[in-house]
């Protein structure tokens, strides 16, 4: 009699960052807590001239699968400062089973503080399946400017995300008040959606802008202004309760990627930055 070997068990990652900044003598902003779990790590280079303290983000395991859980936290005190990039762009890898992987990010502006959480590209592989819950918390006066960019498969090989699963749900509080909230779900046979004209009417990336100020009128109208010479690539910007929102779809991913920085650097101003990208995000 025969048995068959037990089925092994696949490595998940299960990691967590927290961050906190605080403003410290002469209104400089120092790091306060940092915890950092694998996958995930920050590293503080010092910030180029004009730019706030920088944290830059890393997972060294390269991409998540099903199963996979990462929790990220970053809370600017008040009166502090604060840049947020990731170092590469984030793959999600075709899931080996149903399970999905998981992405908890939650962000805390206090009072007289700001925040930028600056993003690199997320790319879903085909096959992927991912749930993602972002959640910002931020006081009346706070300032932040943060943002998303999704790439629905690795466009530059001819792959498109055709199936998997994508869960994605952001929130904005103001002083414990539900501002705004958005939740998006692909499920299948995803291309179905991506190429419906109701739906992403082709779009291989979407990218998404927020921008908390009390300024959010006016950076609207500085952003409708631009001439973007970018006609592939579709985009509007509202203001939902002192709160800008700006959305993106391109059917060409590094098309898209050019319009974003130029809406992104056209409002950094706003939080007392130079109107361009910061050097680490260039390259």
């Amino acid at each position: 009699m025969t048995t068959s070997p037990p089925a092994s068990r696949l490595q998940r990652a299960d990691g967590a960052l927290q961050l906190r900044f605080a403003a410290g003598d002469g209104a400089a902003t120092r790091l306060t807590d940092l915890y950092q779990s694998d996958p995930c790590r920050a590293l503080l280079p010092a910030p180029d001239p004009g730019e706030p303290l920088t944290a830059v983000l890393i997972t060294t395991a390269g991409g998540l699968t099903g199963g996979d859980r990462l929790q990220l936290s970053v809370a600017v005190e008040a009166g502090a400062d604060a840049l947020c990039t990731p170092q590469a762009a984030e793959k999600i890898y075709r899931s080996a089973d149903a399970g999905a992987a998981t992405i908890e990010l939650a962000l805390t502006v206090g009072a007289g503080a700001a925040l930028e959480w600056l993003p690199q590209e997320m790319i879903l592989f085909d096959g992927a399946r991912l749930d993602r819950r972002v959640t910002m918390t931020v006081a009346e006066d706070a300032r932040l400017l943060a943002g998303d960019i999704t790439v629905f498969g690795r466009t530059a090989r001819g792959e498109r995300f055709a199936s998997g699963s994508l869960f994605d749900r952001w929130q904005v509080r103001r002083d414990g008040r539900l501002v705004w909230t958005d939740a998006a779900r692909l499920d299948g046979e995803t291309i179905a959606l991506l190429d419906h004209p109701a739906g992403f009417a082709g779009a291989v990336a979407q990218a998404l802008l927020l921008y908390q100020a009390p300024d959010a009128a006016a950076a609207r109208d500085r952003l409708r202004s631009l001439d973007l010479a970018e006609p592939g690539c579709h985009w509007g910007g509202s203001v939902i309760d002192g709160l800008l929102l700006v959305r993106l779809l391109d059917s060409d991913a590094a098309r898209l990627r050019r319009v974003f920085a130029r809406l992104w650097s056209t409002l950094r101003p706003g939080l007392g930055r130079k109107p361009a990208m910061p050097r680490l995000w260039k390259f």
